[in-house]
């Protein structure tokens, strides 16, 4: 891939990423929780948007996990724990314009199976 390319491609994503913004907000009671994916690592982190605070986060670097499927299934098992010890139930979910497809959707996956709904 080219460098013209590869800046096109992110151009692309962050254009979806700002449509996407422009239709959700989080609060103290409705986080949204936030995706970045990397090739080689995976991060989400649940953000009340009215105080531009994080309320809680995970990283798979700092649990020694990769960014593939399985290893975000893990991710988002722990981190529906910390939901759930941060009193959160509910949230809306950021996939941050990358295509709710593999390690993005095996980690959403993750949380619905863990009981937090968005």
């Amino acid at each position: 891939m080219t460098a013209k390319e590869l800046k096109a491609k992110v151009n692309r994503r962050l254009k979806r990423k700002r449509r996407i913004r422009a239709k959700i907000s989080g609060t103290a009671t409705l986080p949204r929780v936030s995706v970045f994916r990397s090739n080689r690592y995976f991060s989400a982190q649940a953000v009340d948007d009215n105080t531009s605070t994080t309320l809680a986060s995970i990283n798979s670097k700092t649990l020694s996990l990769k960014a593939n499927r399985e290893d975000a299934a893990k991710l988002g098992e722990a981190f529906a724990a910390t939901l759930k010890a941060a009193g959160l139930n509910e949230i809306v979910f950021d996939r941050n314009g990358y295509q709710y497809h593999g390690v993005v959707a095996a980690f959403g996956d993750a949380l619905r199976a863990n009981e937090i709904k968005f």
